[in-house]
């Protein structure tokens, strides 16, 4: 069976993965712009405050973490009042990962993640901008794991250094991701927290297993023990669009992931994702993605040979 998160993150096409530390001392402050990208910092010496994220200054103590996703800009110190320096510029000058101000009283590691396409609307649509992980959260031993092996690769030559980075920035990532759902109300809308519903859950898990299948709400209610209407109803309060609409969504996913990475004859593309004609795909997915599919193929074909200036998302 298919794992929904797993769907997703490996659609989501992660990229160019930085990794970073930051040791400092005294009196200091660093502000980054906006980014679109993922970005996850963890505490692991000292304390600090982040600003720019929320009404409040949020203060972060060795062992936390927090996860930011396409948020605006925002600022990390040891006072929520002093005065910031560029910290972008400061990193891209040190012509290192690492940046050292002063001392080593606070440490923070972090990574970034660039993502490819908007595949990663799913977890944009439920994901706070700005996510604290506390040290009392049961996914922070694992997570606290990754972050030293991380730490430890940064300041190591060996071969396959760069691609292990990679893989440990991807599983902070995960883990991230897990602390969030141990933390989610569980009757909250969230497509994450719908995961662990015994009955939307399988739904989510059914409609990722196969989603060429003819499904319909009935079909799927009865396959996760419920009548149509319950279904309906739980379905639109957990995940926040009726089955069907997010049965729409993820088929789309699933053919732009397609289309950008390993093109397909259109007909063959619209008979594995349940559509009964060529016509009749080209339809659901120029409604939601805006495009007609052999447009978009085109689009995304001419700038990975780097003679489009627009994104293919």
């Amino acid at each position: 069976m298919s794992d929904p998160l797993s769907d997703v993150l490996l659609l989501m096409q992660v990229r160019n993965v930085k990794c970073t530390r930051l040791e400092a001392q005294g009196s200091w402050g660093l502000s980054f712009a906006a980014a679109s990208m993922l970005k996850f910092v963890t505490v692991l010496r000292g304390s600090c405050w982040i600003t720019g994220v929320s009404d409040l200054p949020c203060r972060l103590d060795e062992g936390d973490a927090f996860l930011l996703i396409n948020a605006c800009g925002y600022g990390v110190s040891s006072d929520p009042d002093v005065a910031m320096a560029d910290g972008d510029r400061l990193f891209q000058s040190a012509q290192s990962n690492v940046v050292r101000l002063g001392g080593s009283e606070t440490v923070l590691i972090g990574g970034s993640f660039i993502v490819q396409g908007d595949d990663l609307s799913p977890l944009l649509d439920v994901l706070p901008s700005f996510f604290a992980i506390r040290t009392d959260n049961p996914a922070i031993a694992a997570l606290k794991s990754t972050i030293l092996m991380l730490d430890a690769e940064m300041d190591r030559g060996d071969i396959g250094g760069p691609l292990m980075k990679q893989h440990l920035a991807n599983m902070m990532l995960i883990q991230a991701l897990r602390a969030f759902c141990a933390t989610a109300h569980p009757d909250g809308l969230s497509w994450i927290s719908a995961l662990g519903d015994k009955h939307i859950g399988a739904a989510l898990t059914l409609m990722h297993t196969d989603p060429g299948f003819h499904w319909t709400v009935a079909g799927l209610a009865g396959a996760v023990g419920l009548s149509r209407s319950s279904f309906a109803a739980r379905f639109k309060a957990r995940v926040g669009l009726a089955p069907l609409e997010y049965l729409l969504r993820w088929r789309m996913q699933r053919a732009r992931h397609t289309l950008r990475t390993a093109p397909v004859p259109i007909s063959r593309l619209a008979s594995d994702l349940g559509y009964s004609s060529e016509s009749a795909f080209s339809f659901a997915f120029k409604r939601v993605v805006g495009q007609a599919p052999k447009q978009y193929s085109t689009t995304c074909l001419s700038a990975a040979n780097g003679s489009a200036s627009s994104n293919c998302q």
